[in-house]
């Protein structure tokens, strides 16, 4: 693919040495011509010195042939205009790179349509769902989100004694909008009907709102009814990847506590987080973590700058007694080895934001008019969207002869996203995901296209 990328920071440069590996046509764009510079020496493909959002850059990078703009500056104000400026040349696909507080504001206000780009995120939002699904759910095998992090999807297995056990899905009475889309019994994997029965050890794949999903797992999941007890949860690092931590942890069944060094962010972070203890301290001193009793943590979560402080106090952590520790680590190849033999320290993962990113813009790599979201033993999930004058737009789900092995989990129409229910007309333009068998995807995708 002909990929353009703007900004070679952090995530940037990471992008970039990666692609460049995979044989893509890479041109990049970096205002430092000290960085430019080093970079061009390290990857098979052009570099240009010169700001991103400047006309006459865009078309020496050639933004009219553009199949990939990518706009990964540590500035939203650049990184929105200049994705803008490349989909008015014709850029094919583009995105930008935000800040957190953009992506949680998007919900009042649709960025995307409004400068006209494909897809936002942000880095610290990514590595915070990365951190938090071990919190969210620590029994679930995977858990994974996708329609800007509107629904959730996990990987459960269904407890022996669970009330569930024997309900077909028609009769499970599961809360609205969530959805049961696959089922791993033995060594058979397919997607079920409204017909099939749950049996004890199933690996059940669900989907929805995660507040809402979280109720069906727990009804999957346990087998003595009883609530499961809030989880005890220290972040060190009130910077912005600890933020949208704390931010996410708050709507989950936590007690969250937040250490930061510097008073003037402990005080902002006091008036924007709302069930959060906020704690001016300096984590990296054992004194202080003896003081806050750090080792009655069920998980403590280290979100520093310094990836060298983020390890030593997770092992400090640790050795205090916290149950488990996660850390971000913001050299890749460094929370690869971590994640790999961390366990023995006490460190259950160690999350990577390059990584991260790398991860969620992959998706992004097809000249196809769908997107692989993520692969499952039964499927695949599918993102795509609703052509006008196609057989399945201005119906509603239940109007549509779906194809055997195809089930919709995730629709987006402006900033509003949910799980479909049968009466939702799906209209031109919408975003659909859906999780499909390799012998579905065809049939899926006429519909749809």
């Amino acid at each position: 693919m002909n990929i353009i990328i703007v900004g070679a920071g952090e995530i940037g440069r990471h992008l970039a040495l990666s692609l460049s590996k995979a044989a893509h046509s890479i041109v990049v764009i970096e205002q430092n011509p000290a960085i430019a510079a080093e970079l061009e020496q390290q990857i098979d493909g052009r570099v240009i010195t010169g700001c991103g959002s400047r006309v006459s850059i865009l078309l020496e990078a050639g933004v009219a042939e553009c199949e990939l703009f990518l706009s990964l500056t540590s500035n939203a104000t650049v990184n929105l205009m200049s994705a803008s400026m490349a989909k008015k040349f014709a850029a094919k696909q583009v995105i930008a790179r935000v800040q957190p507080d953009v992506e949680r504001e998007e919900w009042l206000f649709d960025y995307k349509a409004h400068f006209n780009v494909d897809h936002i995120f942000s880095s610290e939002r990514l590595s915070a769902v990365e951190l938090t699904k071990f919190i969210r759910n620590p029994n679930s095998l995977m858990i994974e989100e996708i329609a800007r992090g509107r629904i959730e999807l996990q990987q459960v297995r269904v407890h022996e004694k669970s009330e569930v056990v024997g309900k077909r899905l028609i009769d499970l009475k599961a809360p609205e909008r969530t959805r049961v889309a696959s089922i791993a019994r033995g060594g058979e994997h397919f997607i079920p009907t409204a017909t099939d029965s749950l049996a004890a050890n199933d690996v059940v794949t669900i989907f929805g709102e995660p507040r809402k999903l979280q109720k069906l797992a727990n009804r999957l999941q346990q087998g003595d009814g009883k609530a499961a007890k809030p989880f005890n949860v220290v972040i060190f690092g009130g910077g912005e990847y600890g933020l949208s931590v704390a931010q996410m942890l708050e709507s989950m069944n936590c007690r969250v506590r937040i250490f930061e060094r510097d008073p003037l962010r402990a005080q902002e972070l006091t008036g924007l987080l709302s069930n959060t203890t906020v704690i001016n301290t300096d984590g990296t001193y054992l004194a202080e973590l003896e003081e806050e009793q750090v080792g009655d943590a069920d998980f403590f979560i280290a979100t520093g700058g310094s990836d060298e402080d983020n390890v030593m106090t997770c092992l400090q952590a640790h050795n205090l007694g916290s149950n488990a520790c996660l850390t971000l680590i913001h050299r890749s190849d460094y929370a690869t080895a971590i994640s790999k033999s961390g366990r023995h320290f006490g460190l259950l993962s160690a999350v990577s934001p390059r990584e991260a990113t790398r991860r969620e813009l992959e998706r992004f790599l097809t000249e196809d008019r769908f997107h692989t979201v993520k692969k499952l033993s039964a499927g695949e999930i599918i993102e795509t969207r609703v052509r006008k004058g196609s057989i399945v737009a201005e119906n509603t789900v239940a109007e549509v002869e779906w194809p055997e092995g195809c089930i919709l989990v995730g629709i987006i129409r402006g900033v509003h996203a949910s799980v479909p229910s049968p009466g939702d007309i799906l209209e031109p333009e919408d975003t659909i995901y859906a999780v499909v068998t390799p012998k579905s995807r065809r049939k899926f995708l006429k519909l749809v296209r």
